[in-house]
């Protein structure tokens, strides 16, 4: 049974975090880049409508000796550094580590779910993984993100303890509701899973205090979306590889 576990949740999660690794690197990773240039002053949201500075000719200065300054009391943008232009080797092949890490610890979880399940009879094939792998995506990504959307450099939020404890109580809840949708055998189980899946919300997702960040929120919506979208991916090939090769083992 261990090796079953070992060799399961090592192949379902790292074909998966390939996957996600590529997609991240090439759609994600980008967006991210130039979401830095707005942190760093390189680029400034709503540049276009700021209202010229007009030269002064009592003190021989210019307009643009104005913004110049301007710009170095707000923070030295003028001298900030771009990132580097081409293919970063160096920050994606930690994006590519880190991803694999993270989808083979998912691997492992979701397997530990999968043999649980059959204990009490519940044949997993690869078919049936994807939906381990859609309540996977709800538990750690969706339901989540209704609170606390994946963020961008530069954006505002709450402390991180108070983020990260919401998130855990979160994911935690989710998946007892889950657990509770497709084990449960009678309507108190469903309305258990009902208010379980509804109670973080409830309490409610820790906030920054106001609204603000120098990215445009035009960006950001774009990397909620990529970022979704690439988790909804990966976590359903995570679940058709766990189901595979849970199955195969089994033959």
């Amino acid at each position: 049974m261990l090796k079953k576990l070992l060799t399961s949740a090592l192949f379902a999660g790292f074909g998966a975090g390939l996957l996600v690794a590529l997609l991240q690197i090439f759609i994600a990773v980008p967006v991210i880049l130039e979401a830095e240039l707005y942190e760093s002053g390189i680029e400034v949201h709503y540049a276009g409508v700021v209202q010229p500075v007009e030269p002064d000719h009592n003190d021989g200065h210019d307009a643009e000796a104005h913004a110049n300054e301007a710009a170095r009391d707000a923070g030295d943008p003028v001298e900030a550094e771009a990132p580097p232009e081409g293919f970063d080797w160096s920050r994606n092949i930690q994006t590519f580590l880190a991803t694999e890490m993270n989808y083979i610890g998912y691997a492992f979880l979701l397997i530990a779910g999968i043999a649980f399940a059959a204990r009490s009879g519940t044949i997993t094939t690869a078919r049936s993984g994807i939906i381990w792998g859609v309540a996977g995506f709800v538990a750690f990504s969706l339901s989540p993100a209704m609170g606390l959307p994946p963020e961008l450099p530069g954006a505002m939020a709450a402390p991180l303890p108070l983020r990260q404890t919401w998130w855990i109580g979160t994911v935690v809840a989710t998946i007892a509701a889950l657990v509770a949708f497709g084990f449960g055998k009678n309507w108190l189980h469903w309305g258990l899973g009902i208010v379980l899946l509804a109670l973080p919300h409830i309490i409610g997702f820790p906030k920054a205090g106001g609204y603000g960040g120098v990215v445009p929120p035009e960006l950001a919506g774009e990397f909620v979306g990529i970022t979704l979208a690439i988790s909804a991916i990966g976590w359903a090939t995570l679940g058709l590889l766990a189901g595979y090769f849970w199955a195969k083992e089994e033959t």
